[in-house]
């Protein structure tokens, strides 16, 4: 090689893309979580599954209520197999009594 033909650069090794999701925490599981809002780095894809899984990490009483949790994202109701892309806003929506 000379000097007018530098050897090329390899790129780096390819990274999982993640996503930053703004997670808001309602009523109890705010209480249970200790924050109202959480924010996330997830691998992509990841789903709102994805997401409660990564919080219950933390919380681990999160995983026996995510059956009874109403999911939004972008402030639009959705099933916990939604997909998420960066940037999301993801609501966990306790479920809700009174009379």
């Amino acid at each position: 090689m000379d000097d007018r033909h530098p050897a090329p650069v390899e790129p780096p090794p390819a990274t999982p893309a993640t996503l930053r999701v703004r997670v808001l925490l309602f009523a109890s599981l705010a209480d249970l979580l200790g924050a109202r809002r959480r924010d996330l780095h997830l691998s992509a894809p990841a789903t709102v599954a994805d997401a409660v899984r990564r919080l219950a990490e933390d919380a681990p009483d999160l995983a026996a209520r995510a059956g009874h949790i109403s999911y939004a994202v972008n402030e639009e109701f959705a099933p916990s197999d939604a997909l998420l892309a960066d940037g999301d806003e993801l609501a966990l929506i306790p479920p809700v009594s009174g009379g």
